[in-house]
């Protein structure tokens, strides 16, 4: 079964905003902490090979994680995580079932990374600065505005998936989510 020529538009137009807004995470996990370190190595690594590995792990798992967030916004919520293209779906699938923010969470395991990697400790001190805005613009503005365009999905939702910290079994609802535009 083919898609309509509505649902493939609005797959590409998901697809190239996603695109877009991928600038944002480029931002913070890549271009800040390069700013603040130059990607410079501190000799020695505080933590020694153990932290490096430890980092370069989390970098990698950082990156996989926002991937696989994107493609569950396009194609599950045909939309962006960018509140000027939002889902038309609420987006529950894939690591949303363990988490309801994975990309702030893969951000900030990113720049954490990078903070074992290179032994920077500056990185974390800007990670815990760079989550005050995050957390407050969660909590006022995309769980409101979640909760005004889903209503009782989103509302399940956040009652059985944490914010913040994955829970270890993947939430599974007990009936589909329903849609609303």
């Amino acid at each position: 079964m083919t898609a309509s020529p509505a649902s493939a538009r609005e797959r590409k137009r998901a697809a190239i905003g996603t695109a877009a807004f991928a600038v944002a995470p480029a931002t913070a996990a890549g271009l800040v902490p390069w700013l603040l370190t130059r990607w410079e190595l501190e000799s020695p690594v505080p933590g020694g090979v153990p932290a490096q590995i430890t980092g370069a792990l989390l970098i990698g798992a950082g990156a996989a994680v926002i991937a696989n967030s994107f493609v569950h916004f396009a194609v599950e919520g045909i939309g962006t995580p960018a509140p000027f293209a939002p889902p038309k779906r609420l987006v529950v699938g894939g690591l949303y079932r363990y988490v309801r923010n994975p990309m702030y969470v893969s951000i900030a395991a990113a720049v954490a990374g990078q903070g074992l990697l290179l032994g920077q400790p500056k990185l974390f001190l800007a990670l815990g600065i760079g989550a005050v805005p995050v957390v407050a613009f969660v909590r006022l503005y995309e769980e409101p505005a979640l909760t005004r365009k889903f209503g009782a999905a989103y509302e399940e939702y956040r009652r059985n998936v944490p914010r913040w910290l994955p829970r270890l079994t993947p939430w599974r609802p007990e009936r589909p989510e329903p849609s609303r535009s």
